[in-house]
């Protein structure tokens, strides 16, 4: 078995969940979540992000709008919905379950030792 391969899939798993979380702040332009996410160690390049957007928005759990930039082309600045805020809330609650089962799983072997 592939440690790269497990890594790799657990990075698409929750790699919406990240740019949800990055979106609840505020819109934001499709480099800016790339920097944000390379910030928090995790390196997405432009042609893994633009399907996800896609289908996120798709699903009708981010809008976007054009805004006019001084420095070229006008940009594109994603922002979630109220939908996308509901499913948000649902991978929150997901994720605090994962943490909760990892961390005892782990905590129960500490005790073993």
């Amino acid at each position: 078995m592939n440690a790269e391969n497990i890594k790799s899939q657990m990075r698409k798993g929750y790699l919406e969940y990240c740019i949800l979380l990055i979106l609840k702040e505020k819109p934001s332009y499709a480099s800016d979540i790339i920097s944000e996410l390379k910030d928090a160690k995790l390196i997405v390049v432009e042609g893994t992000l633009y399907p996800l957007l896609t289908r996120l928005k798709n699903a009708e759990l981010l809008d976007y709008r054009w805004e006019e930039s001084t420095q070229g082309p006008p940009r594109k600045y994603y922002e979630m919905t109220g939908k996308g805020q509901l499913f948000l809330d649902e991978l929150e609650k997901a994720w605090d379950e994962i943490n909760l089962v990892i961390r005892r799983l782990k905590s129960n072997k500490i005790e073993q030792v």
